[in-house]
């Protein structure tokens, strides 16, 4: 009778005795390598128990009447008789290669996972600086981004695209979502979802009658649409003050004998009880994606009319910066900073200099980001000169839409002329792929010609990844996510209705992202892009990039624009695959980290007015996300300093925020900067007043990529951290 044995693919392939004999006397070489005779003989026994196990396996395959036996099971009697054998030396080592041969079967998700639950991978435990990589909420969203992941390398992506990621030339954000049909970030229409209802988990929710009432709403909603995307998301003020003046018609309703003190009272105690709501019920929500909502909140007066619309969002924005400033207690009980909501506070005529209306909610804005690091500073003034006369927020850290050209509003019941065309919320993006420029310019050992050509290839790789993100959406059904595409958030389409109107026409935006614009520059030129020179060619390659992206729209009409990465750990990752392939290059690849996007380097000396100013320039060709800032000191005696830094930035640049120290040791209760100490690839943090280095017992906030970061960061990104200079000497400008 033939045996026959099905292999762990499912073929089914002619047994041969020899296997097992060699697979034994590999054992029994193992173990008796340094002992001719005993191995001799063990050769002459091992023929014996091939025959042996033979029989073996007939027997079992006349139990079942079958003449096919899988190759686990030849195995298993493999094993049983060399236990049973007078060698169980050999059976362990035939045991261990065994194991081995098993695990090099694996797939190399097997082995993320298996790192993932471990806690072994310092990878995945600093993948995230907002997300705690210890709890099994965490590790089960890591896990299906395992999955994922794999799924669009194979399937997904083209092969070219998937080696040049692997390499490091490129990066293909967030393939750990890629395979669901999810959108990226956006921003809210919570005006809509308020005004004239909203669906959540099936339940009907009609508009509110108070200010906190909507806030709570507004917080299911966040919870919501964080559980159904993957990227940031950002809401207005604006779409709940009107809320106000609903609280004090509800109370006049209520209480007719009110005077007006009492009212005042009322509703000033209603605001409060509404942000307290929309603070805390943020940082202790749990989305499905293992972590607090990735949320921003705009704060900008010149979204509503100047009058009593004004002034009611005058009183939202006043209360929300002084629990901001107050914070959050943590597990200790003190009051800290917490990373989210992440706040974006407009500047304007009515409240960037004294003497203007609103200026003291600026003061208040200025105590709050020396205090707490937040808000950053949006210019009204420069953005209405980039973006068409336009305010509206970032989509989470830093997305911008391009300039709005839809010819329809999607939204349930407002007035599209309302918008005089040009309507924001409600809109998204659909990914980013993002180049790394250092890789461009070291691949082509200073040759400008050779620069170019390699720079337009690369391009082309993020155009055909970006391609299939959009390919990938397209045909998704509403149905898949009611709170985005059926309730509002981003549209009110009708069920079975696909989202692919919303797809082209600027209704949302696909970004080319890039990183390390300094180091290309610097190897290139043996100067930094802060010198005449540098910027010259700095802005050449910038002015490349938009071209590219508005050539790319122009034939397809898909929303392409230029981002700035807010890269955290790809930081690292570009910059050991560029050690890999360059090997270290002084200036370039000498650090475990690349500069992000056009920032002018962290370890370059430079003042925080001047740093603003340069950066400003190339927030111009960035419109499709970018975000400045400057690293100080301690402010918190010098709020004078904030305004006159929150000032230059109304004046000059568009997106900008401040990084200060705020950390917390629970160990001493020092408060102020916790350090970093030791050599880059064995960093660690430690209390400068006790000596605490017990991460677990520190407070430790640090902006990383437009977001605030808790939960530390992987030894590259903690290197950059370390090496970030001053720029601003208060001795000086005070």
């Amino acid at each position: 009778m033939k045996i026959y044995v099905i292999k762990r693919d499912g073929r089914k392939v002619l047994f041969k005795k020899d296997l097992i004999l060699n697979a034994i006397t590999a054992a029994g070489k193992e173990i008796y390598a340094q002992d001719t005779k005993d191995l001799d003989w063990f050769l002459v026994v091992a023929n014996y128990m091939t025959d042996d196990i033979v029989l073996s396996i007939k027997r079992k395959l006349a139990e079942k009447d079958d003449n096919s036996i899988d190759v686990e099971a030849i195995q298993d009697i493999v094993e049983s008789e060399l236990l049973e054998s007078d060698y169980p030396k050999v059976a362990q080592a035939y045991i261990r290669y065994r194991q081995k041969r098993t695990d090099e079967r694996q797939s190399p998700t097997d082995k993320v996972i298996k790192e993932i639950v471990s806690g072994s991978s310092e990878y995945w435990n600093t993948e995230n600086s907002n997300k705690d990589a210890k709890l099994v909420t965490t590790q089960r969203d890591y896990i299906a981004g395992a999955v994922s992941t794999d799924h669009a390398r194979r399937f997904l992506f083209p092969k070219e695209c998937v080696e040049a990621h692997d390499a490091g030339i490129i990066h293909i954000h967030d393939t750990d979502y890629a395979i669901q049909q999810m959108n990226n970030c956006g921003l809210v229409n919570l005006e809509d979802m308020l005004q004239y209802g909203t669906v959540i988990s099936n339940v009907k929710i009609d508009k509110p009658h108070r200010f906190s009432t909507a806030c709570n709403i507004a917080t299911q909603i966040i919870a919501q649409v964080a559980s159904n995307q993957y990227g940031g998301q950002s809401i207005t003020l604006a779409h709940l003050s009107p809320f106000v003046q609903s609280t004090r018609e509800s109370l006049r309703r209520d209480f007719s004998d009110l005077t007006d003190d009492q009212l005042n009272r009322l509703v000033k105690r209603d605001i409060s009880a509404g942000i307290q709501t929309l603070q805390y019920q943020i940082v202790t929500l749990m989305t499905t994606n293992g972590q607090a909502p990735f949320i921003t909140v705009f704060a900008n007066l010149a979204e509503v009319p100047e009058g009593k619309e004004r002034e009611d969002l005058a009183l939202v924005i006043e209360e929300l910066l002084k629990q901001r400033i107050k914070g959050v207690k943590n597990s200790a009980g003190v009051y800290v900073a917490p990373a989210f909501p992440k706040i974006v506070y407009g500047l304007d005529e009515c409240n960037v200099y004294e003497g203007s209306k609103y200026f003291y909610l600026t003061k208040l804005a200025a105590k709050c980001t020396a205090y707490r690091m937040v808000p950053d500073y949006q210019s009204n003034k420069v953005q209405r000169a980039l973006k068409n006369n336009d305010i509206f927020p970032s989509m989470g850290c830093r997305s911008m839409l391009p300039i709005d050209r839809t010819k329809k509003n999607y939204a349930k019941a407002l007035n599209y002329e309302k918008y005089k065309g040009h309507k924001y919320y409600g809109k998204f993006n659909k990914g980013v792929v993002t180049i790394n420029l250092p890789d461009v310019a070291l691949s082509s050992h200073k040759d400008m010609k050779l620069f170019w050509k390699l720079f337009k290839e690369r391009l082309e790789l993020c155009h055909k990844a970006l391609r299939c993100r959009y390919e990938h959406l397209v045909g998704t059904k509403s149905d898949v996510a009611p709170i985005l595409w059926q309730n509002g958030a981003y549209a009110r389409l009708d069920k079975g209705e696909t989202i692919d109107e919303l797809l082209k026409h600027g209704y949302s935006s696909i970004s080319l992202g890039y990183a390390g614009l300094y180091e290309c520059v610097y190897y290139m030129l043996g100067k930094s892009h802060t010198t005449k020179e540098g910027q010259d060619f700095a802005m050449k390659v910038m002015k490349y990039m938009e071209y590219c992206c508005t050539e790319w729209d122009a034939k397809e009409d898909i929303g392409y624009s230029l981002y700035g990465s807010p890269i955290e750990t790809t930081t690292a990752t570009f910059a050991n695959a560029l050690r890999k392939r360059f090997g270290v290059v002084e200036g370039v690849t000498d650090h475990g980290y690349i500069t992000n996007s056009y920032h002018v380097n962290v370890r370059e000396p430079i003042d925080a007015f001047t740093k603003l100013k340069i950066e400003a320039d190339f927030q111009k060709h960035s419109l499709g996300g970018c975000i400045s800032y400057v690293e100080v000191p301690d402010l918190k005696g010098n709020i004078d300093v904030v305004i006159k830094l929150i000032q230059f930035i109304y004046e000059n640049i568009m997106y900008a925020e401040l990084n200060c120290k705020i950390d917390y040791c629970q160990k001493c209760g020092y408060s102020g900067e916790i350090q970093i100490k030791g050599e880059p690839g064995h960093l660690y943090w430690e209390c400068p007043n006790c000596g605490n280095t017990d991460q677990n017992t520190m407070n430790v906030t640090r902006r990383t990529c437009g977001y605030l970061g808790t939960n530390f960061w992987n030894q590259g990104r903690t290197e950059e951290i370390k090496d970030r200079a001053l720029h601003l000497d208060t001795k000086e400008r005070l």
